[in-house]
C-alpha cells in the first residue's frame, strides 16, 4: 500500500526558541542538519514516485541531506503565513491579545511581505497538492518536505476533517517523519511523528 511520506524539515533557531517562522527562510542548525542526514535510511527504503517540496531552504535542504532526488519545490506546501505574528513566541502574542489560539484566532496582518493567512486559505492549498499527488499514489509513495502547521491541515484534510482539526495532532518535531495511507479504502495516520 502506498503512503504519502511527510517529512518534516530541520531544526532552525526558531523552531528551537518557539517562533513562529511562516515565510521567513531561516537555515538550519547543526542538529537540524544531522536529523535530516538520519532520515536518509528510512527513505532510501521507499520507492518514491514523487518529492515534492516547500521552496524555502530550510525543507529543500532538508530534502537534499535526506538522499531524496527529483524534488519538486511546491509553493503550495510553503508555511502558514503569520503575518504579523511573523518572528514572536506563543508568550509574546498572548501578551498583546490575552487567550490567543493560532487555530481559533488565526492571524493579524504583517508588514510587507507578511499579509498573512486564514485557515481556510491554508487548507485550499493544502486541499490542491492532495488533488495533484492521490493520482500518484497508485504508483508507489509520495513524499512531502514542508513545515508543521501545514502538515497538521494538510492531515486533517487528507482525513476528511474541517481544518481546525489540524489542532488535534501533536506539532511534529523537526526532522520527522509521518505517514499517511489508507485502511479499507478509508484515509488513516500510519504513523506520527518518527525521528
Amino acid at each position: 500500500m502506498s503512503e504519502l511520506i511527510l517529512i518534516r524539515h530541520g531544526e532552525t533557531e526558531w523552531s528551537r526558541s518557539g517562533q513562529y517562522a511562516g515565510r521567513t527562510d531561516l537555515p538550519m542548525t547543526d542538529t537540524g542538519v544531522a536529523a535530516a542526514k538520519a532520515l536518509a535510511p528510512a527513505l532510501a527504503r521507499r520507492h518514491l514516485v514523487a518529492v515534492l517540496s516547500s521552496p524555502l531552504s530550510r525543507a529543500m535542504r532538508t530534502a537534499e541531506l535526506a538522499g531524496l532526488t527529483g524534488v519538486q519545490p511546491d509553493p503550495d506546501l510553503m508555511e502558514w503565513d503569520y503575518g504579523g505574528y511573523e518572528g514572536m513566541t506563543e508568550t509574546q502574542i498572548r501578551e498583546a491579545r490575552p487567550g490567543w489560539h493560532l487555530w481559533r484566532d488565526g492571524v493579524v496582518p504583517g508588514a510587507a511581505g507578511y499579509p498573512g493567512e486564514q485557515l481556510h486559505q491554508v487548507a485550499a492549498r493544502t486541499d490542491a497538492v492532495l488533488d495533484r499527488i492521490r493520482p500518484l499514489l497508485n504508483d508507489g509513495d509520495v513524499a512531502l518536505v514542508a513545515h508543521g502547521h501545514l502538515q497538521r491541515v494538510l492531515t486533517a484534510r487528507w482525513l476528511g476533517l474541517d481544518p481546525s482539526a489540524g489542532r488535534l495532532f501533536c506539532h511534529p518535531r523537526p526532522g520527522t517523519l509521518s505517514l499517511l495511507g489508507t485502511e479499507h479504502e478509508q484515509p488513516v495516520i500510519s504513523a506520527w511523528n518518527i525521528p
